[in-house]
Order: C-alpha cells, then structure tokens, then sequence
C-alpha cells in the first residue's frame, strides 16, 4: 500500500509502459517519414550540431560540412542511428537511400504469398564507407545483409558505423575482389536464402565523363559531392556495373529473388530493359525516385521467378521515353455493372463459380469482397478440360504432365457510388496470354452471374 508521502510524491507512481510498435506502424511511419521535405529550423531546435551549419530553414547544399551534418541529424532522429565519415568519401542523401528501401519493401512484400515484414538476408553492392542501405534496412525490418565492396577505407569505416549502431549480427561486411563474382552468394548462409540484391552503383565511367556532366550543368551543383573516384566512377559506367550483375544473375536464375539497382541516368533504364529482354526475362519492374524539386534517381529490377509486383510497383516510371520499357500489366478492370443492388449475393455466387474451377487453392475474403487463386495451368479452358478428359492419368507422373505452370490471380469487387467494379490482378506466372485469358472468363463469369441475379429479381416481381 502507497503511504501518504507516495501519493503526493508522483514520480514515485508507475509509469504506464509504452507499448511496442507493430510492424504494421513501423512500416507506415516510415513511408510517411519524408511525404513533406524536412523542416530545418525544427531539426535545429532538436540538434545543436545541425544548429551550427543551418540558416533558420535554409541550408547551404554546396557546402559539404553542412551536407554531412544533415544526414547525421536526419539518421539520429529518424532512425535512431550514428554515422562517422571522412571528408572524402561519399555523404549519403538520407531520402533519397530512403526511398529505394520503401521500393524494395514494397517490392518483396508484394510478391509473396506469406505475410510480409519477415526475417530475410539480402546483398548490398557497393556498400560503401557509411554502409547506409544495410543500415537503413535493418532498422525497418527483422533484415540480415552481407555487405561488399572493393575499397580497403571504405570497408574499414563501414565496420564502424556497423558496431557502433550494434548491427554486428546482422550485417556482414566482405571484401570483394575486382576480377571475381559481383554477387557475393558464397558468402551467404547456407541455410538462409537470400532474397534480394540491391546496389546503387558509380555512375560514371571516367573522371572525364563526370567533369563534362558538371560543366553541362547551367547552375553550380545543388549537393555538394565528398564522394572519392572509387565511389563515383567504373569501367564502362553505371550500365556495365549494373549489366555484370545481369550475367551472373542468369547464371543464378531463381537462387535470388529479386535483382534491383538504382540508377543516376535516364538513359541506363532503358539499356539495361533492353538487355533484359535480349535475354528474355519477362518479370521486371522499374521506377522513379523524386526527390525535392531537382534530384531524380531510377531503379530497375528483375527475377526469374513467377510472382510479379502489382502496376503500382512495376510500372512507376513517369518519364514519357521509358513508355516502350514498362513491363507488362498485371492489374485491370475485367467489368463494371452500373445498378447492382445485391452486391452480397453477386459476391457470393461469383465466389462459387470460381470455385468450381481445380484449383490448388481457392480462398476469399467475405469483408474485403476478395480472394486468391491459385491454379496449374489455364484450368478455366475448354482446351484444358478436353486434355484432361483425353489423358484421364491419375497417376502422379500423369497430374504432372498436366500441369504447364503455376498461375496466381487475385480478385476483387469493388463497390462505388456508381456501381461495382470487378478487378483482376495477376499475382504469379510468366505467361502474359494466361492473364489476358483469366481475364475474359472472369468477365464471362461475372455477366452470367450478374444475368442470372437479374433473372432471380424478374421472377420475384412477377410473384
């Protein structure tokens, strides 16, 4: 029992424990983390160091000191991480190394079929002396990298800014060799597959190339840049570094899941979409990174397995010259129905249809007017069912004669105020036709179960 002295004393009552923050919140403040541009007067007020370099809300991007510092703030307060650099060695925009691991996340969690924010080992190319990706996304996720690079100072720093942020653990740090492997897969663990590489490579191919983009530049550069040559130029470029992955990728195949790199040119888009399609890889995705009003960056990436991002992901590249280098549609609205007022029961027939289909798994969602389909091959056609009937094998070598590949297909009704919306999304496989052909029984389906509602509310009336 408290005595009189404790109840007038309150810091002597408990304290409330905060409760932890879910996976689900984590992801969600860190997407929002940087919707608005960062307030400088406000991270002065909470950063004296930051104080020291900042102009009330205007801060001197040519000045590198000053560069340096924001980072550092940025990573404290946002990130609850510590970051030692030397002056010549590249200072990371923290936005924008940000939005490439909210593209990576969105990337991996939309192309499973098991709840995402995992435990998963990924490879950082190019770490580099500030070791940011890994560090980046360890914070946000239960992640474990193994981080390379070629440069003895870099790696040292790296090592650093690993123990002093505990990541010790989680992020290992290898020292690759400039004439072996770029993907450090032997240095993976054996029982763990890894789930991603990711890498944002030296744009240049010469120091001669660097200093003619800077001259063509109208204005002084809006960043100052610490980076050393090792950091900032390769043989061949950002489209070589980033084509030597692809090699060995091919070699690879499905060990990875997804190879993605981040790019500083437009152009490197489009050649590397074309590479990928020289060698017939059908499942990529690209998109834009823009930061503030001047700073764009792009990233593509590739997998040789069959699940495929939503068009959201895949697809998010604006620039008008990059039309012809989108990858394929995964999403589209198979019909709407302008009066539908028994949208429950159209659901729930709809629902039925689909699973009278074989499929290997059929589950729907009665609240989110959802569901997931999974089926061996095109198991809606006639083409299909007359197969079947001909081989009639029940034998297990004879079911998998039948089955061509695996294909995924989510499906959702959408109710608005003008009516309901049926939209497909084309979760797993590699043959486009598959889609496409999904697509057209859905809609066949969907107007016979719409026809046949209409049917059942002309009988009531005429009772």
């Amino acid at each position: 029992m408290a005595s009189d002295g404790d109840a007038a004393n309150p810091s002597s009552a408990p304290t409330e424990a905060v409760p932890e923050e879910t996976q689900e919140q984590k992801d969600r403040r860190f997407r929002n983390l940087y919707s608005s541009p960062p307030d400088f007067k406000q991270l002065a007020a909470l950063d004296a160091d930051f104080s020291a370099v900042v102009q009330g809300r205007d801060l001197d991007f040519r000045v590198p000191k000053a560069v340096m510092q924001l980072s550092k703030t940025l990573l404290k307060h946002d990130f609850s991480l510590s970051l030692d650099l030397p002056d010549d060695r590249l200072c990371p925009p923290i936005p924008n190394r940000h939005n490439y691991i909210l593209w990576l996340k969105d990337l991996l969690d939309s192309t499973t079929y098991n709840a995402p924010g995992g435990k998963l080992v990924g490879i950082d190319i190019g770490t580099g002396a500030s070791c940011i990706y890994p560090m980046l996304g360890c914070t946000q996720r239960p992640w474990c990298f193994i981080a390379a690079d070629i440069d003895d100072e870099s790696l040292r720093w790296a090592s650093k800014n690993i123990e002093q942020n505990h990541l010790q653990n989680r992020i290992k740090l290898v020292k690759s060799n400039p004439d072996g492997p770029i993907i450090p897969i032997d240095s993976a663990p054996a029982a763990e597959e890894v789930a991603f590489v990711m890498t944002n490579p030296p744009f240049y191919r010469s120091a001669a190339e660097m200093n003619e983009r800077a001259a063509e530049k109208a204005l002084p550069p809006l960043t100052a840049c610490t980076g050393a040559p090792i950091e900032m130029v390769t043989d061949g470029g950002e489209v070589a570094f980033v084509g030597r992955i692809l090699d060995e990728s091919l070699a690879l195949s499905g060990r990875i899941q997804w190879y993605t790199a981040m790019l500083g040119f437009l152009s490197s888009v489009a050649a590397l979409v074309q590479r990928l399609r020289d060698h017939g890889v059908d499942n990529y995705a690209m998109t834009e990174f823009v930061q503030g009003r001047k700073t764009k960056r792009w990233a593509v990436a590739w997998s040789f397995r069959a699940m495929r991002p939503p068009q959201a992901i895949a697809r998010g590249a604006a620039a008008g010259s990059l039309k012809g280098c989108l990858p394929a549609h995964t999403e589209m609205t198979v019909v709407e129905f302008s009066e539908l007022h028994r949208v429950s029961e159209f659901a729930s027939r709809l629902r039925d249809a689909i699973a009278a289909l074989e499929a290997t798994h059929w589950e729907w969602d009665r609240q989110k007017l959802e569901g997931t389909l999974r089926v061996a091959d095109k198991v809606w056609t006639r083409v299909w069912r007359r197969q079947k009937q001909r081989g009639m094998d029940t034998s297990p070598e004879g079911k998998e004669r039948l089955v061509k590949e695996e294909l995924g297909f989510g499906i959702y009704i959408n109710v608005n105020l003008n009516g309901v919306v049926v939209r497909c999304r084309w979760i797993e496989g590699h043959d486009e036709s598959a889609f496409i052909s999904f697509t057209g029984y859905l809609k066949t389906t969907a107007k016979t179960v719409y026809s046949s509602l209409d049917e059942t509310k002309k009988l009531e009336k005429a009772e």
